[in-house]
């Protein structure tokens, strides 16, 4: 079975056998979730780094009124902040989107992976995009209409789940309800569903039983004003 954060990883450096045996090392023992199920907690004194292997996560701020704004989706070969151990707590909460496995990796083990100096670049790149991302879902949320901003966040998805070989005939997994979208992009339900069926009418995508279509990638691409610099996908020449 394919390992996504060494196909994630490979994306930022040449490496060799000897790194990807450590990094399937560090793999080796993912715990099963269930949907729902909380990785960390706001206030958590973080100590260990988690790492999506498969399933989707989520970070996740909380209102007082029991509202929440969902900061980032979190796919398989991600992590969940490399240098967690360094905060006195955490700001936010992690939680399961859907059934998937995760494997904890101890501080320790973090420390270790920056000895290897082609897994050292590697780490720091993912951490960049991370940052990157963050950056362009700020712009999604303040400037784009909501039929833009579900069809940018879509071209994002597609790209990093093909960047982990899990788009299959411009087709993915997509576990999110309607009402987590919303909770993503600052919509109600209702207008979600709207943006939807507008996007369909379009034949720019099919949506159903948690499978998404992309029906014209190019064309929702144009859509949505995606560029996709900011996933870096394009390695640095020497």
């Amino acid at each position: 079975m394919s390992n996504p954060l060494i196909m994630k990883l490979e994306h930022a450096a040449v490496l060799n056998d000897e790194d990807r045996a450590t990094l399937q090392r560090l793999c080796s023992n993912p715990q099963y979730l269930e949907k729902r199920a909380t990785l960390i907690q706001s206030g958590d004194r973080p100590e260990n780094v988690h790492l999506i292997m498969s399933g989707f996560a989520c970070r996740v701020k909380y209102m007082p009124n029991g509202r929440r704004q969902i900061l980032a989706f979190l796919v398989p070969g991600d992590f969940c902040d490399l240098n967690v151990a360094i905060l006195g707590a955490m700001d936010h909460a992690i939680v399961m989107l859907s059934t998937g496995t995760v494997v904890n990796i101890s501080q320790a083990a973090v420390e270790e992976l920056r000895t290897h100096v082609r897994i050292m670049p590697a780490l720091w790149w993912a951490t960049l995009v991370d940052e990157a991302i963050l950056r362009e879902w700020l712009v999604n949320l303040g400037q784009r209409p909501a039929d833009q901003r579900l069809a940018h966040l879509f071209c994002e998805l597609y790209m990093r789940l093909a960047l982990v070989g899990l788009v299959k005939d411009n087709a993915f997994t997509m576990p999110m309800s309607q009402e987590e979208i919303g909770e993503t992009l600052g919509l109600s339900t209702v207008h979600v569903n709207r943006t939807l069926q507008s996007l369909r009418v379009q034949a720019l995508i099919t949506w159903k039983n948690h499978v998404l279509v992309i029906d014209n990638l190019p064309r929702l691409k144009a859509f949505a004003g995606f560029q996709g610099n900011y996933l870096h996908l394009e390695p640095r020449t020497a």
